[in-house]
């Protein structure tokens, strides 16, 4: 399951190629051709942000009245939700060309709650593509999702098997159409991880990691980030020339979200593994930033460049394809 570009980073061009077009509207709905989810049109159908709770029961309605003709909508989890972003587009951060409307520039709920603190749900930033956690209490938009037809690439599940309410306790998944209930996306293979020596294989994504996962045994700026890299193809490190610091889908893809502190799946054979990562993929919102990833519990956010605040954690494989 390679991952999808982020319709950014350079000249690398990592990752599936998108189809084109990518949306194909059909009446109120949109196919997206590249992971096969459909979404409603009206990005924004309940027109109000609304408590997490309130998002679930919102889509359970859409269903008892088969809205657009369809009973099976949900909440989407958060690898769904994050799947329609673009890092090369703001407000909204989505693809050129989409065919949605009334879409906010502001956070969205998706059905997987925070592993490190249940009582929290994580959301998107539809304006910038941020992700992040908050308050189940707290009200953000719902842009209900369905499974529609295969994509070109298998969407994995985010690895969260465990439902909660809204004050952090574990209940019984049955009928409330959380992300631990559902588990929807790509099923992982039983043995996640290949270790080879002194890298690691990721048996899910087809990538292969440093198994140290401090290659710079400090936090640096982003331009030595991208340095060490260069050392390290000169140095045909671990006997390759072709690593690269990895785009934020690639970072993004390592997580699980029922782990925290890592958020990597229990039993990976990572050696080192360090809270936060710079990505190769740079801000649209301000070039001065590039994308991380914190590894507590999975926070996609930015780090200013010149900063010595974040590590280094090399990639290669995957498909790369020079297209524009």
């Amino acid at each position: 399951m390679p991952c999808a570009r982020t319709g950014q980073d350079g000249g690398l061009r990592v990752g599936v190629t998108w189809p084109q077009p990518r949306f194909l509207q059909h009446d109120q709905t949109v196919l997206d051709k590249l992971t096969g989810l459909m979404w409603t049109k009206d990005a924004s159908p309940a027109e109000f942000p609304l408590m997490w709770q309130e998002a679930l029961d919102y889509v359970k309605g859409m269903n008892t009245s088969e809205a657009y003709g369809f009973s099976d909508w949900r909440l989407p989890n958060r690898r769904e939700l994050f799947s329609v972003v673009s890092h090369v587009n703001i407000n909204p951060a989505l693809p050129e060309n989409h065919s949605f409307i009334n879409v906010f520039s502001g956070y969205y709920w998706t059905s997987t709650t925070c592993a490190r603190l249940p009582s929290q749900a994580w959301y998107v930033h539809l304006g910038g593509a941020r992700v992040f956690k908050g308050m189940k209490h707290g009200s953000y938009m719902v842009w209900p999702v369905r499974g529609g037809q295969r994509g070109v690439l298998d969407l994995p599940r985010t690895g969260q098997q465990t439902c909660f309410n809204e004050s952090g306790e574990v209940i019984p998944c049955a009928d409330t159409g959380q992300d631990g209930a559902l588990q929807r996306g790509g099923t992982w293979p039983e043995r996640r991880y290949t270790l080879m020596r002194e890298t690691v294989l990721d048996n899910l994504t087809g990538l292969i990691w440093a198994r140290n996962a401090n290659t710079t045994a400090k936090p640096v700026n982003w331009q030595l980030a991208l340095d060490t890299i260069k050392e390290m193809n000169a140095a045909k490190a671990y006997a390759h020339g072709d690593w690269r610091l990895p785009n934020i889908r690639e970072m993004e893809s390592l997580t699980d979200m029922a782990s925290h502190t890592p958020a990597l799946p229990a039993g990976h054979p990572f050696e080192g593994v360090q809270a936060w990562y710079w990505s190769s993929t740079t801000s649209t919102y301000d070039p001065r930033y590039a994308w991380v990833l914190y590894m507590v519990d999975g926070v996609i956010g930015v780090g200013y460049k010149p900063n010595t605040d974040f590590f280094v954690w090399p990639v290669r494989g995957g498909m790369t394809d020079p297209a524009s």
